[in-house]
């Protein structure tokens, strides 16, 4: 387990696997929003709240969180005055969960002329797709995987 994850407060709901444990740490609507949001250059309380429209109190309670298993971290501000929000390594590592809902989403939750967002690189372009794929390159998906669980 990573030593950056603090499991004091988690009951996992299927403590073996993976996907389970980490929707128990950040698989909360607020949780994912508030990610994104500092993925999107979102630094304080005060950006959080504008940009996701959420309670205070569950504001409150997502960011103690996610600095608690190591998903954020809290620095001082440039101006001294007040603290910030900024992603760990391991909230990094969630940028791809996000790219995977968001172009899940452009494909499954928008009508076809509907506007929407769009996520590109530096130069402006769409990301490519993201695919799973194998130690060799191939992709693979739900046919060509199996779980292997622990005893």
């Amino acid at each position: 387990m990573n030593s950056d994850v603090h499991v004091d407060d988690v009951t996992w709901t299927d403590p073996t696997c993976p996907v389970a444990r980490t929707l128990d740490l950040v698989g909360d609507r607020w949780t994912l929003l508030i990610i994104r949001d500092a993925m999107d250059n979102a630094r304080s309380f005060t950006d959080f709240q504008q940009r996701t429209g959420v309670a205070r109190n569950i504001l409150t309670d997502r960011l103690r969180r996610l600095v608690d298993h190591g998903v954020l971290e809290r620095e001082t501000a440039a101006s001294g005055r007040r603290q910030v929000y900024v992603l760990t390594d391991a909230g990094r590592d969630l940028f791809t969960v996000i790219v995977a809902m968001r172009q899940w989403g452009e494909r499954h939750a928008f009508a076809d002329d509907e506007a929407h967002s769009a996520l590109v690189n530096e130069s402006g372009h769409p990301l490519a797709r993201l695919h799973p794929t194998d130690d060799h390159g191939h992709e693979v998906d739900v046919d060509t995987t199996t779980v292997l669980r622990s005893s």
